[in-house]
């Protein structure tokens, strides 16, 4: 072996012959009694996987598998006097237990379809990342998946929307209904939870909230799904997203999914985190009702305030070339063609908010006393705009809101619902 950097495997017999103490210096430490268990199952595990694997492809090839499977647990047997290879032979033909439920007061009166539609796509053994473009699978269509057939359901974020929330609201029903408890842990952070959001959280039956206030010292960025399961198939999502619906839904976020099969130790750990967050004083409990809602709304205003007054830091943004070739034709059919009234349709993603800011801003330089209207159905929508024109514009005071609470007053400038 003369590839250098840094390792870490279990050295086997070929690989100590491979070793070249004289032209390398060799790192090692020795394997432990307490670390044995884990590092020869992965060692035989990927032996066995190629083992298995190297049978030849014939019609009874999964017949030949299963039978090597049984020999080596029968050996197995015979070496430690054990009755857990009593229970672990493998039935042939092959079987993958799927589910398990009672006949009597049946969750559903077709089971078999009950399954197949709460089952994850993804299964309950592999990770698998969830990144906004998973041919066929999105991150919201399998965490409906995962509530349904769960237990318990732990969530950590650091803020909650109701357009992400809403996403879930049947399951979530149809969740709580049967009994089942939900803990979620999110923050005021920045102002951008929304209260109706948790207050539908905390209206279920079954289901506690807890919130951070203190957003200054400590700021809690986590993005964590747990799905807790009474089998022990417990199922997790770490990432980005928060419960927006542009993050669960066409936003470019990673998420990964971990699973108590695979990595037990991860997730226990991630189970444990969140208990230590719930036990803290730091995490305070939600009503919905009197103090608590108030301590809610007000805190969620005195971020939302704060925000507004920070200085920020701009940046010189510049058009995409696709974004460019959209200016230039307009400046065409303005200052040529004489057509003021236009219209641009662009695919989703390609930035049509800041094509209009950055057309908006050549036409602001000419004439300064130009009005700007900018209309969206979604409170949402309007501030991530009136941001992108601050930021093309270098203009924090730029637009007032006219949504909601919010009223327009003074400006030229505003955007309405």
């Amino acid at each position: 072996m003369d590839q250098v950097g840094i390792y870490e495997k279990l050295v086997t017999q070929i690989i100590r012959r491979k070793l070249d103490n004289k032209r390398f210096f060799v790192g090692e430490r020795r394997l432990e009694a307490a670390d044995a268990a884990v590092w020869l199952t992965r060692t035989l595990t990927r032996v066995f996987e190629f083992a298995v694997e190297s049978i030849p492809d014939d019609v009874d090839r999964l017949e030949h598998q299963i039978d090597l499977a049984n020999q080596l647990i029968i050996w197995l047997k015979g070496n430690s006097n054990d009755e857990l290879y009593d229970e672990s032979l493998i039935e042939s033909p092959g079987y993958i237990l799927t589910a398990i439920f009672g006949k009597e007061n049946p969750i559903s009166p077709k089971l078999q379809e009950y399954e197949k539609s709460i089952y994850p796509l993804t299964g309950l053994s592999q990770s698998e990342l969830f990144s906004g473009a998973n041919a066929g699978i999105s991150l919201e269509a399998e965490l409906k998946r995962e509530i349904l057939s769960s237990d318990k359901i732990y969530w950590l974020v650091s803020f909650i929307k109701w357009s992400g929330l809403r996403i879930f609201k049947d399951e979530l029903e149809a969740f709580a209904a049967q009994g089942k408890k939900i803990k979620v842990i999110t923050t005021s952070y920045m102002g951008a939870t929304e209260a109706k959001a948790i207050d539908f959280l905390a209206s279920l039956p079954n289901a506690e909230v807890r919130l951070s206030y203190n957003v200054k010292q400590e700021r809690l960025h986590a993005k964590s799904y747990m799905f807790i399961r009474e089998t022990g198939f417990h199922t997790g999502y770490i990432g980005s997203s928060n419960l927006s619906h542009s993050a669960l839904t066409n936003g470019l976020e990673w998420n990964l999914k971990i699973t108590s099969q695979e990595i037990p130790h991860i997730v226990k750990k991630t189970i444990n985190t969140f208990d230590t967050y719930w036990e803290s004083a730091e995490f305070e409990p939600y009503s919905g009702k009197g103090e608590s809602k108030e301590k809610l709304l007000r805190a969620l205003d005195q971020e939302r305030s704060s925000q507004s007054a920070e200085d920020y830091y701009f940046f010189d943004l510049k058009p995409y070339p696709h974004q460019l070739a959209i200016l230039e034709r307009l400046a065409i059919e303005r200052e040529l063609h004489g057509r003021n009234r236009n219209l641009v349709v662009a695919a989703t993603g390609t930035g049509k908010t800041l094509i209009s800011a950055f057309d908006f801003q050549r036409f602001y330089t000419k004439n300064p006393l130009a009005r700007l209207l900018f209309v969206a159905h979604r409170e949402e929508i309007l501030i991530q705009a009136r941001s992108a024109y601050q930021l093309v514009l270098r203009n924090r005071s730029f637009g007032e809101l006219w949504v909601g609470v919010n009223r327009h007053q003074f400006s030229r400038h505003f955007s309405a619902s």
